[in-house]
């Protein structure tokens, strides 16, 4: 009876991957539906039959694949935590709906005079606007109630354990319900530790997963475990229930990988083992490192002469600045931009962390910035293996032997090319400090050790995005 109970009362609760997936079908439905909607709307303003021989004569078999486009770049808004939040979700769908014309228009002007469906692709876009926000409004409303979501004891109410419990406090909505702590410390039973009770011991862990109708238990225990513990751990799993490490849940819902919380040893036992990626991977990334870095190469050429003559106006010469980097096992390059700071920046040689509003900025290095073009001289650093379009941010030398010092696991972030953009830049702007930096190094551990082509290009849009945007840093 016990273990049906708890089966029949977990089985709505819907987990991050399932939840994508309610996403991606929802959003699939409503922009093929927008499709039909911009097709019958283009028939009746011809004057045309909405029938076979004109979607199969008058509709081209791109107009067909627009969803697809528009599914990659509303990427972001699988990060389920935007999901979760109407300020995001209206952003992130107005986001692609300003991407969505703005390569249409490039593509038309580029394109013969009455060659393509102007009418056709705007009523797509204003639909799959509207429609989309529409379902992710519902979504929220039904996803996030309280049937829907998982119910969690945390193992363990120490460091580890009360620290991510902190983290969740600041995620809105929380992404489940905590019960409270397991922990076989008697000082603790009875505590409230970051606003949550320590219910017991692992001897009454079953029991309390039955008072309180847990669907997961978050595994948060560095040391030994207590064999009653750890018996029952692994009882509950065989019953249902679902056991994640908290380094695991901890990348699943913030993107990072939590370097003080991990063992000393962690990157020798785990990391190294899940860096690795497969040959195709890395050979298709240097192809298309090289197209981009071409196609950008031809975007400098063309706004060589305006922002070259805007430096000088602004601060004179130079207009490039170049910097010794550290790039890929440590091997130091010289990489190259636009410059947007004042000719005697570091005129005592001391290596310095941008911040927010920095008085070395010039006023059109601010510009240049928030557009991103100041990165564009980097095409040359990436056509030369040096970079990668996607990959950690390269830091100066002097600033990488300081954190080496002070922040645990900083080296990994050296196994892999830099980036001209990566997962850190996009999900955190500056990072002015030690403890900036440190966030900084857990979401680019985590890109080196999940990098795929799907999260490369969620990064390149998200890009796009941002300097659409100007959210540059």
């Amino acid at each position: 009876m016990g273990v049906e109970r708890i089966n029949s009362k977990t089985q709505w609760r819907i987990r991050v991957r399932e939840r994508k997936i309610v996403l991606l079908i929802g959003d699939l439905i409503v922009s093929y539906l927008s499709v039909f909607i911009a097709l019958f709307s283009w028939a009746q303003k011809d004057w045309l039959d909405f029938s076979g021989a004109f979607l199969g004569q008058r509709a081209p078999f791109w107009f067909y694949l627009l969803p697809v486009f528009w599914l990659l770049i509303m990427i972001d808004l699988y990060d389920i935590r935007r999901a979760n939040r109407r300020k995001d979700t209206l952003r992130g769908v107005a986001q692609a709906a300003i991407i969505c014309l703005l390569a249409y228009l490039i593509v038309f002007f580029l394109s013969s005079p009455n060659s393509l469906p102007r009418s056709g692709v705007a009523i797509f876009v204003i639909s799959a606007t509207i429609l989309t926000i529409f379902w992710r409004f519902l979504y929220i409303q039904i996803f996030t109630a309280p049937v829907f979501l998982r119910r969690v004891l945390i193992i363990g109410a120490g460091k580890a354990g009360s620290s991510l419990v902190k983290m969740i406090h600041e995620i809105y909505p929380m992404p489940f319900v905590i019960a409270g702590y397991i922990d076989d410390d008697l000082n603790k039973q009875g505590q409230v530790i970051e606003g949550f009770p320590v219910v017991g011991t692992g001897e009454s862990l079953m029991q309390r997963i039955q008072e309180n109708n847990i669907s997961d238990l978050i595994f948060a225990i560095s040391g030994e475990l207590n064999p009653d513990l750890f018996r029952n751990i692994l009882y509950a799993e065989e019953q249902g229930i679902e056991v994640t490490s908290l380094p695991v849940e901890y990348e699943d819902l913030f993107g990072r990988v939590p370097i003080f919380l991990l063992q000393s040893d962690w990157m020798l036992r785990s990391f190294i083992d899940q860096m690795h990626v497969s040959s195709f991977y890395e050979s298709a990334k240097r192809i298309i490192d090289i197209m981009g870095s071409l196609i950008g190469g031809i975007l400098l050429v063309i706004i060589f002469p305006l922002v070259s003559l805007l430096i000088i106006i602004d601060s004179g010469l130079p207009i490039f600045y170049h910097q010794p980097r550290v790039g890929k096992n440590g091997v130091p390059y010289k990489i190259h931009k636009f410059r947007t700071m004042a000719k005697d920046a570091e005129k005592d040689g001391v290596a310095r962390m941008a911040t927010v509003n920095d008085q070395r900025v010039t006023r059109l290095g601010k510009w240049l910035r928030r557009s991103h073009v100041d990165e564009l001289p980097q095409v040359v650093n990436i056509l030369k293996g040096e970079m990668s379009l996607v990959g950690p941010r390269s830091e100066q030398i002097e600033l990488v032997n300081q954190f080496q010092k002070k922040l645990p696991f900083y080296r990994g972030r050296l196994f892999v090319r830099p980036g001209l953009t990566g997962w850190a830049q996009i999900n955190q702007r500056y990072a002015s400090t030690v403890e900036d930096t440190a966030v900084k190094l857990e979401y680019d551990l985590y890109y080196i050790k999940h990098r795929n082509p799907m999260l490369d290009l969620t990064i390149l849009i998200r890009t796009i995005g941002a300097v659409v945007g100007f959210k540059g840093l």
